[in-house]
């Protein structure tokens, strides 16, 4: 199935804010509200508290099953977003609100911000493994670090988490290590 490239974009950064989220959640450093704001979830800073709270509980059941994502098969991994996805009520419609044009919202316009956010999430990764499996999911390669990351490169040659010192220092130190070398 092809999606159009507003869609893609829109999977794309939902599947980076599971990213972060997970990341930020493990590390004990999670701001739910302002991760969702920044990643394109506009109703976020309206959320109720309790809301929020909610989520925040729910996401770190989640995030011990995200991060394991680079290590599970494909059929481990939809296994396990079916069952999750059996939590919720799924149903589709089509919605524009806060000067966000039409895009589709999984749960009832009733339901609570944290359902739909989980819905969101899920259904991205559900649409991640459909179309890629879990190879695009990945652990971060620096010495001192296990974050979680998202390829969404064309060759697949990401190797460090979003936080750019993982990158940086692990650069230095195998330029360091060559130098010494010769």
């Amino acid at each position: 199935m092809h999606f159009s490239s507003t869609t893609e974009t829109e999977i794309r950064l939902t599947l980076d804010a599971i990213v972060e989220l997970t990341n930020s959640v493990v590390s004990g450093q999670a701001d739910v509200r302002s991760t969702l704001a920044s990643r394109g979830f506009p109703r976020a800073e309206a959320a109720s508290q309790a809301s929020i709270e909610r989520l925040t509980a729910r996401l770190r059941t989640l995030a011990a099953l995200f991060s394991t994502l680079p290590d599970l098969d494909d059929p481990t991994a939809v296994s396990w977003v079916n069952e999750e996805l059996t939590e919720l009520h799924i149903a589709p419609s089509i919605v524009s609100h806060d000067g966000v044009g039409p895009h589709i919202h999984w749960t009832p316009s009733t339901d609570t911000f944290d359902n739909q956010v989980l819905a969101d999430l899920l259904m991205a990764l559900a649409q991640e493994l459909c179309e890629n499996g879990t190879i695009r999911f990945g652990r971060c390669a620096a010495h001192d670090c296990e974050d979680l990351f998202y390829d969404g490169t064309r060759n697949r040659s990401k190797r460090f988490c979003p936080d750019p010192k993982c990158a940086s220092k692990t650069h230095t130190a195998e330029h360091r290590a060559r130098q010494r070398a010769d």
